[in-house]
């Protein structure tokens, strides 16, 4: 494991920690963004609370200001670690995630270490997921991304706050924003996996993959007889739809199905009845 953080694009480096996982891939990566000729540095996503990884992430400072993409642990447990280490003030949408910051905005623009960061909120993942945008990045524009969109894999719509109707509407503006820039394409950087080196085919890949797992699960609805409200639907949809799944990653699943199900639920009335439009 690398130490020090690794330039991924002109303004922003990674540092990936050391916490692999089925849900975390390789590990969660933190990034830190500056302008060229900053002296201080904005830090995305502490990571898990790992002192090593924590160390590095203030050496490469002076840090400014730590932001957060999402309140899962593996992104914020380290922010009281890291604020401690730096002084630097913790901004996230949840407030329980704030350290001596006010929470995110979404449609703020941020100006720190030299940079305009722009807040896209983007919920669904969870209730208050975010992307931050670096316009002024090369060639077409950076997003962080977070758990919104992964470096490999599709995400899951995590209980209990998700929304697969939210995150549906949120791959919507994050290809707006993704295709706006000129010359493009907008890069993503994700907190698992690597790079994505054109986040707009990226999305649009992500949405149809969503279309297609919601026809699958209308059509073991339609086929075992279920209704998507039935206590037992997320099991046999589950067992139906993602039999090939591994053992690791079946809660994950699970999850997802109780997404789309609520989804279908509020959208299509009755099973094997569904809208053309499933956002």
């Amino acid at each position: 494991m690398t130490t020090v953080p690794e330039p991924v694009t002109r303004l922003a480096a990674v540092l990936r920690a050391d916490n692999p996982g089925p849900m975390t891939l390789d590990g969660t990566r933190s990034y830190v963004l500056r302008a060229p000729g900053s002296a201080s540095c904005v830090v995305v996503d502490p990571g898990p609370d790992d002192a090593a990884h924590l160390d590095a992430l203030a050496a490469a400072g002076p840090v400014e200001l730590v932001l957060v993409t999402h309140r899962h642990a593996d992104h914020t447990a380290g922010s009281p670690g890291l604020r401690a280490r730096t002084g630097a003030p913790v901004r996230a949408a949840d407030p329980d995630h704030c350290h001596g910051g006010a929470p995110l905005r979404g449609g703020e623009t941020i100006r720190a270490a030299g940079l305009r960061i722009e807040v896209l909120a983007t919920p669904g993942h969870t209730a208050d997921s975010v992307c931050l945008v670096l316009p002024d990045d090369d060639p077409g524009g950076t997003v962080l991304t977070g758990d919104t969109v992964l470096g490999t894999g599709t995400t899951v719509i995590a209980e209990p706050d998700g929304s697969l109707g939210d995150y549906l509407a949120s791959l919507d503006a994050l290809e707006a924003v993704a295709t706006r820039a000129v010359p493009g394409p907008a890069t993503g950087l994700p907190g698992h996996g690597p790079v994505v080196d054109d986040l707009g085919q990226r999305v649009r890949a992500y949405r149809a993959h969503r279309h297609e797992r919601l026809a699958q699960v209308r059509a073991a609805l339609a086929g075992l007889g279920l209704d998507p409200a039935a206590p037992d639907a997320v099991d046999r949809v589950v067992a139906h739809v993602y039999a090939d799944v591994d053992p690791s990653v079946r809660g994950a699943a699970r999850q997802s199905v109780t997404a789309q199900l609520a989804h279908l639920a509020a959208t299509d009335g009755r099973p094997g009845t569904g809208p053309a439009d499933d956002r």
